[in-house]
């Protein structure tokens, strides 16, 4: 019945450290699916039908148990671990064992028994034991049974599914709430105490029934599949009624992982690659996913293995992972971002004795390192126990997709001198050449004259070589250098208290004009002083930050105005419109203090700012952007006030791979920074180095949709309060929802579902403090989540359009607003 010895791979396709074959049993298995079960240290299975199985993984002994008359269809192991419980189902009778007990009566020579806790319930699907190990929810049929652990005694009788019930499991956070899937394909939850229904979903899916069931306790959320290999996620928060949050289609996510794996493999090459990535047949870009993939089991995943430290610790806080397991293999989803992150094929591994598995069971928690997983054959009557070591398969399966070449160097904070052949070198030159009208073309009206001084001066060093370096990090600091500096800093941030609540009170409301007149774009100034707003009657309006006055109007495009964007200094705001032009206004005139008129730019100007402390202006047109230095001269000639003496010069364009249009650009400007963000109508985001003068890195498909907002935290002061240092991160925005990007991995961290459906997200901004994101949607609604965690917190309605833009007050929390 039991093979000889463990078996491990040795000569697969794969790295043989990835998954071990500990264990091979050889037994006569009942038909349909059956219910496996593992815990810490036991594997509980059927052998010979109607004989139970539990294998010791510590002493790798086997205890058998007989009771049963007919094919054991269900097992569970009770949540607490003394005593060790474990319940089986069959047709004829439930009944729970102690192992502890039963183990004791084999060594003292007698036979074990149970206790039958009822009986003649028909075919059960599943068994679930109760937090407490006090009551057990047998499943049979299209019932829900709630039984006493300790004698015959049906607690409740759950009856309303119109399928067999496959899965239920216990709300560990709502006193006597149970959860249960069916073949109906819809979910219903019971308070089990009363035996009511409280809520009951639709149809879920078209034609395939449920198979499996998890709730998650961190993010009270639902996780169910089904048997075509569709995953649904539901909120199981008390206000959300029950609302989808998002549906994942595993067969495209292990098609598209599989393809980055083939690809990446390919990239690097066979000579380069040490990451030991399986590269056979099946990674493939087509063909590379089975019509079929049904759900057998989702189960947590002890995910913490794989972080050993505090900088890769930060991705798997507050992240829920979990394995779903399939008929081919193993997934590990990230629940943050919905994302495949590891894929283990049976068949990729030769010295596996099943290829093809009928029922699966995992362990929560490793051991080790390692988690046991025990499957059973779809074709044979086998029952194998594997080892997998987490944290292998997920090393061999990611090295490829991080940062490489000159990715490895990418940082938002300039952590360099600037490179003698960079473009914003040039431009800093430019700029000291800037008080010679001839470096602008303009001819100069003071003739040279000789000047003699009587006394001796000291020499200005304009004789002296250029200085090639022009600021470089200070990286030697001591502790308390460091620790003064984080002090001051803090002294400087205190009106931004990590612990604050987000801004849901309503406050104030202005209308802009006489008649209805959509706001494209809003901007705080960096003081939170005033407000700035683009709007599509071709003006920009700014207001005093309360909102209690109109603080000037500056009037002049022919277009609507699609992007305004302040100065470091806050003393001067930049303007772009649909009528191709870009205007750089002073906040104290309302005649602008510069004009690119149309004749410098093919198509619209957008996504215009100021950039390296106000040094330069990037703008997006067509499918590049453009890095322009300028000088601004508020100054008028009597003999021509028409002509401006404020002027500009291109620097570089820098065009964007396979695009068409960008469609939203970012770039910090409250510090010295390198790294420009575009994100482009292929749906790409792309990386650029300004320092370099070139793209440094692509994360093509972001979304499934064009991203029309690329949002970073850019203040630099709160980063000293909170060790995720949120200004590493940056949010984007498409059709498809919001999602938190890593810029030192190009990874995605979080994805923040909460709009309606067939509402999709407009403008997003982060809060001061790093807590918060905020969107727009054209549900007429602001939505706000929890960064940390990506919960959704608050929906806000008090409008009557789609919400464009929303953006947060850099201001006291007082006055934090949306």
């Amino acid at each position: 019945m039991e093979s000889a010895g463990a078996r491990c791979s040795s000569g697969g396709s794969c790295d043989p450290d990835v998954v071990c074959e500990k264990r091979l049993f050889k037994a006569k298995l009942p038909e349909p699916l059956v219910q496996l079960a593992c815990s810490h240290h036991h594997c509980a299975f059927p052998v010979n039908g109607n004989e139970l199985c539990i294998w010791n993984t510590a002493t790798a002994q086997s205890l058998f148990l007989s009771g049963h008359h007919y094919s054991i269809s269900a097992l569970s192991f009770g949540s607490n671990i003394n005593p060790p419980l474990v319940c089986s189902a069959s047709h004829e009778r439930v009944i729970v064992w102690n192992l502890d007990e039963c183990t004791q009566k084999v060594q003292e020579g007698f036979t074990p028994h149970g206790i039958v806790i009822r009986t003649l319930l028909g075919m059960v699907l599943h068994v679930r034991f109760s937090p407490d190990d006090q009551q057990v929810a047998v499943c049979a049929g299209n019932r829900i049974y709630m039984l006493s652990a300790k004698n015959e005694t049906i607690l409740a009788k759950l009856d309303g599914h119109l399928a067999p019930v496959t899965a239920a499991e216990f709300c560990t956070w709502e006193k006597s709430m149970l959860i249960s899937v069916s073949e109906d394909r819809t979910f219903k939850v019971w308070d089990y105490s009363t035996g009511q229904l409280i809520y009951q979903s639709g149809i879920i899916t078209a034609a395939f029934p449920l198979l499996s069931l998890l709730i998650d306790e961190e993010n009270k959320q639902l996780v169910t599949g089904c048997a075509e290999g569709q995953l649904w996620i539901f909120s199981l928060i008390s206000d959300h009624n029950y609302r989808c949050v998002t549906h994942i289609n595993l067969k495209k996510e292990q098609e598209k992982f599989c393809n980055k794996v083939w690809k990446s493999g390919k990239e690097i090459g066979e000579g380069q690659n040490d990451s030991k990535v399986c590269k056979t047949d099946n990674m493939r870009p087509e063909g590379s996913v089975e019509t079929s993939l049904p759900v057998l089991l989702i189960e947590h995943c002890d995910f913490s293995v794989c972080f050993r430290n505090e900088e890769k610790m930060y991705s798997a806080l507050n992240t829920s992972y979990f394995w779903i397991g399939t008929s081919t293999g193993l997934l590990i989803i990230n629940l943050a971002n919905f994302e495949l992150e590891a894929f283990l094929s049976y068949k990729d591994y030769s010295d596996l004795s099943i290829r093809f598995a009928r029922s699966c069971a995992l362990t929560k928690k490793t051991v080790n390192g390692k988690v046991l997983c025990l499957i059973t054959s779809m074709f044979e009557d086998m029952i194998a126990v594997l080892e997998v070591n987490l944290a292998t398969l997920v090393r061999t399966q990611n090295n490829v997709f991080l940062p490489c070449g000159n990715e490895s160097s990418l940082s938002v904070i300039a952590r360099c001198s600037l490179l003698t052949n960079s473009p914003l070198l040039k431009g800093l030159k430019k700029n000291r050449k800037e008080p010679s009208s001839k470096t602008f073309g303009v001819k100069s009206t003071v003739k040279d004259k000789p000047l003699v001084f009587h006394n001796k001066i000291k020499s200005s060093g304009y004789t002296a070589a250029p200085r090639k370096t022009m600021f470089s990090p200070n990286t030697n600091l001591n502790k308390k250098e460091v620790s003064k500096w984080k002090t001051s800093c803090k002294c400087k941030s205190k009106e931004y208290p990590l612990d604050g609540d987000p801004p849901i009170k309503y406050e104030k409301q202005i209308s802009v004009t006489c008649k209805p007149t959509p706001i494209f774009c809003i901007q705080y100034s960096g003081d939170g002083e005033m407000l700035a707003c683009g709007l599509a009657d071709k003006t920009v309006l700014i207001f005093n930050s309360n909102l209690t006055d109109t603080y000037n109007v500056f009037s002049g495009h022919d277009g609507a105005v699609n992007s305004v964007g302040w100065s470091h200094n806050k003393k001067w705001l930049v303007s772009a419109s649909e009528d191709r032009t870009l205007r750089v206004w002073s906040v104290c005139n309302k005649e602008p203090a510069l004009i690119m008129g149309k004749e410098n730019f093919d198509k619209t100007v957008r996504f215009a700012q100021f950039y390296f402390l106000d040094t330069f202006i990037l703008l997006c047109c067509g499918a590049e952007f453009h890095l322009l230095n300028f000088h601004l001269d508020t100054t008028k000639d009597d003999l021509k006030r028409y002509k401006q003496k404020s002027v500009f010069k291109l620097v570089q364009k820098f065009p964007m791979a396979s695009t068409v249009e960008i469609t939203s650009l970012s770039a910090v400007n409250d510090f010295y920074s390198y790294i420009v963000l575009t994100a482009g109508s292929n749906r790409a985001l792309e990386v650029f180095d300004l320092n370099a003068g070139c793209s440094t890195a692509v994360i093509p498909e972001v979304h499934t949709r064009s991203v029309h907002q690329i949002y970073q935290n850019k203040g630099s002061s709160f980063s000293t309060q909170q060790p995720e240092a949120y200004n590493l991160f940056m949010t984007t925005a498409a059709g498809d929802g919001i999602k938190l990007w890593d810029l030192r991995t190009l990874r995605c961290e979080r994805r923040f579902e909460g709009h309606s459906s067939r509402c999709y997200p407009c403008g997003i901004a982060v809060s001061p403090c790093g807590r918060f994101i905020a969107s727009g949607s054209d549900d007429k609604y602001a939505y706000i989540y929890e960064m940390r965690s990506s919960t959704f917190l608050h929906k806000l309605g008090r409008h009557t359009e789609s919400v464009i833009n929303v953006t947060f007050s850099p201001s006291s929390p007082q006055r934090q607003m949306l």
